[in-house]
């Protein structure tokens, strides 16, 4: 399973060797990680039950990967998140690999679940600021938040949109602090999308949540 930023060429050749179960097509490497912890939370073993988890490198290679996938894995089912401001992409990655989605219709039963702004946003409001503060405490990275708070373009920021500029400022420590906040997380108060996901991939074993 691909674990750094690749190209899509290279995420194509390798969904088209691996014998997959299920593919689950994320836009980057944050939420493939948020997705590998949440499976090592719930001690679903992803590579035991064929699931990859596919960082597309953006959203906007979504219409080209799965219609590659569904063409070379016919059959094999499929899923994944996307946040709502690029639902477009996802409509068209549906369409090119010829599945049909009426134009108001939900993307929830094609197994693709949205997040509202971003999956770093759904994990901060499940956790709740003070949480998130202790994640970056135990990374090391509270003194540098704390700075980054001081700053005048951030001063008057709410707290939580603080915290998700601070975490996108790095693309490692947006992949860290992804892993360890959804290690944070109690299965019974899951973001809606990760909790829509968890139960396709995981069954009846995982909780679903109403949006927090």
């Amino acid at each position: 399973m691909p674990t750094s930023i690749e190209s899509t060429s290279s995420v194509g050749a390798r969904m088209a060797s691996a014998t997959i179960r299920t593919l689950v097509l994320v836009e980057g490497d944050s939420d493939a990680a948020a997705v590998r912890a949440l499976a090592d939370l719930v001690r679903f073993d992803l590579d035991l039950h064929r699931v990859q988890v596919c960082p597309a490198g953006g959203v906007t290679n979504f219409p080209r990967l799965l219609a590659d996938f569904v063409r070379t894995n016919p059959g094999v089912d499929f899923c994944g998140m996307y946040d709502v401001a690029d639902e477009r992409h996802v409509r068209r990655a549906l369409a090119n690999a010829a599945i049909p989605v009426a134009v108001h219709e939900s993307l929830e039963p094609f197994g693709f679940f949205a997040c509202v702004a971003d999956l770093e946003d759904e994990l901060i409001r499940a956790l709740g600021a003070a949480t998130v503060e202790r994640v970056l405490e135990a990374q090391a990275e509270l003194n540098s938040f704390r700075r980054f708070q001081a700053m005048p373009q951030h001063r008057r920021a709410p707290v939580n949109h603080q915290l998700r500029r601070f975490l996108g400022t790095r693309a490692t420590r947006k992949i860290r602090s992804a892993r360890h906040l959804v290690e944070a997380l109690d299965l019974d108060r899951l973001p809606h999308p990760l909790a829509r996901l968890a139960a396709r991939l995981f069954g009846g074993g995982c909780p679903t949540t109403a949006r927090q």
